[in-house]
């Protein structure tokens, strides 16, 4: 029995230690292309041109002059303030309208209801690429609202909703109980006040795991930005990055330094609500 039982445990840490071999595999793996941003980032552009997986302590010439020239041709102070309005502004909308709708479809089980959540979740279906050059048709050219960052925050609280109410739904019916909102009715709140009040406290942890998802999203989209936004003044942190490349060439080092001032932000809030972000994502997928 000894035996056996020293046996199993061989075979358990031989499978512990290829798991974690594997695992260091795959987080190098994934971190290559990270650490060439940042290494050429440090670099001239002939060297970039030359070796771009050259270390720096084989290279000449290391100098922080590329962040300087991206901090001042991105605009960046202007740039985060756009990005930042816009990703709040459409994170609140989302979560407020998502969090009231899935309420509503849960809570009245009606044709309607039934209609408009299938209706939402068909239209995940669907991808944007086949709508966009209608919608800036019809917005560009009939509406004329482009260049908006009400426009934007429009859209991107319009497309983030069928899965933030698909979300929010499953939430609702499975960890809300009934029996909650019957006693707060019977204590005189109206629908509105039950809702916010009893509730929405009550789904924090699907709140945390959406808002993390769809800030991320918002912050980062490159695409639904570059159709509706052309103004200078209204540009986002990653359409800013676009101004470094010329018609015929590319400064690959301000490029990349650019990239990172986009990345920093967001570490900076992750480094401070790491375990808010942690604990709402193990949450959401516990529930």
């Amino acid at each position: 029995m000894e035996k056996q039982t020293g046996v199993g445990g061989e075979k358990k840490k031989a499978v512990n230690r290829t798991a974690t071999v594997g695992l260091v595999f795959v987080f190098i793996l994934y971190m290559f292309p990270f650490c060439m941003v940042l290494i050429n980032s440090l670099k001239q552009k002939r060297d970039i041109i030359k070796n771009p997986f050259s270390w720096l302590f084989t290279i000449k010439g290391l100098s922080f002059y590329n962040f300087e020239k991206a901090f001042r041709q991105m605009d960046f102070l202007n740039a985060f303030k756009n990005s930042f309005l816009i990703t709040a502004s459409a994170t609140l909308l989302v979560t407020i309208l998502a969090s009231m709708l899935a309420y509503y479809i849960v809570r009245n089980n009606n044709i309607i209801s039934r209609i408009t959540f299938v209706l939402m979740v068909a239209s995940m279906i669907i991808p944007f690429q086949a709508i966009m050059i209608p919608l800036v048709s019809i917005y560009g050219g009939k509406l004329s609202v482009l260049n908006h960052r009400v426009t934007l925050i429009f859209m991107h609280t319009g497309f983030s909703m069928a899965m933030s109410v698909f979300m929010f739904h499953g939430f609702i019916r499975g960890n809300v109980p009934l029996a909650l909102e019957e006693a707060a009715h019977i204590d005189g709140c109206t629908h509105r006040q039950t809702f916010f009040m009893i509730v929405f406290p009550l789904l924090k942890p699907i709140i945390s795991t959406m808002v993390i998802l769809n800030s991320l999203a918002f912050w980062n989209d490159f695409l639904l930005p570059s159709l509706v936004l052309s103004d200078k003044k209204l540009l986002t942190l990653p359409l800013s990055t676009y101004s470094f490349y010329g018609t015929y060439s590319a400064d690959y080092g301000t490029i990349m330094a650019g990239l990172l001032l986009c990345v920093i932000p967001v570490l900076i809030l992750y480094i401070l609500l790491q375990k808010q972000i942690v604990s709402g994502v193990v949450a959401g997928a516990v529930k």
